[in-house]
């Protein structure tokens, strides 16, 4: 089975997928350790990780070439965040999605937000661009290979839930596998959206929303947690060099990990 069909198969199974997300190598190592079966790219943790901030202001080669290195380095199914394409035109975003599948990878993000300007993709012009990805893709011996159509509404719109569904119907027929909507929270417009849309939904953890098996009750399919988990880890560097600092002790370095459960 290649990684295409297991990734796929993640998606069509009745648990919900708990995707772990990853910047490099040894975070990538980590996640399939603790016994994760796919894992998503985060272009936050990638740009932050190399210096950049995220919104596609690192350079796409070099983006392109961490995503394959994890890649290489794992052996379970791998989806690269490539935020809105890190192109304005249409032809270098289906190459650079092309691109990005050659280095093997099972499936991409692609999300509605501009970078270069703000809003977000006309709905139209946004389902022309998966309808030709999606036949990039097959034309190219990627069939089967999984769009996450990312919708932006909530990050966007004051009222966002009725644009999020008809911007969700056309992404799917337009070619999308299923739809990722970061920013949603409420159990009502989460079982609105997974009701009306003939698509796995992907969701984003957030405070208050971090229950995988609640949420596969309300309808969700796919769970990750984005940059939390590089934020996090940053966050726990910053203060263990804080720490050996003042107290110009190395003990804590050598301290027995916690026991595993």
């Amino acid at each position: 089975m290649t990684a295409i069909s297991q990734f796929l198969a993640l998606h069509q199974a009745d648990d919900l997928l708990f995707l772990g997300n990853a910047w490099d190598v040894p975070s990538a190592r980590a996640l399939e350790k603790g016994g994760f079966k796919a894992i998503g790219t985060t272009s936050w943790g990638i740009a932050h990780s190399l210096g950049y901030t995220d919104g596609e202001k690192i350079d796409f080669d070099l983006h392109l070439a961490v995503i394959k290195r994890i890649v290489e380095q794992v052996s379970i199914p791998v989806s690269a965040d490539l935020e809105s394409g890190y192109a304005a035109d249409a032809p270098t975003i289906i190459e650079n999605v092309l691109r990005t599948a050659d280095v093997g990878v099972a499936g991409i993000n692609l999300e509605d937000s501009l970078k270069r300007s703000t809003g977000l993709r006309d709905m139209i012009l946004h389902g022309d661009l998966l309808y030709q990805i999606r036949t990039a893709l097959d034309h190219n011996g990627f069939s089967d290979f999984y769009i996450n159509a990312r919708i932006d509404t909530y990050f966007q719109k004051e009222d966002p839930l009725a644009e999020t569904i008809e911007r969700a119907k056309v992404y799917v027929e337009s070619g999308a596998s299923g739809i990722f909507v970061p920013g949603v929270k409420e159990e009502t417009d989460i079982r609105a959206i997974s009701a009306q849309v003939t698509a796995p939904l992907n969701v984003l953890s957030l405070p208050g929303l971090t229950d995988g098996k609640l949420l596969r009750e309300w309808g969700v399919k796919r769970l990750s947690f984005g940059n939390f988990l590089y934020d996090k880890m940053v966050a726990f560097l910053e203060n263990s060099a804080f720490q050996l600092y003042q107290t110009t002790d190395t003990a804590s370095l050598f301290q027995p990990e916690p026991a595993r459960f």
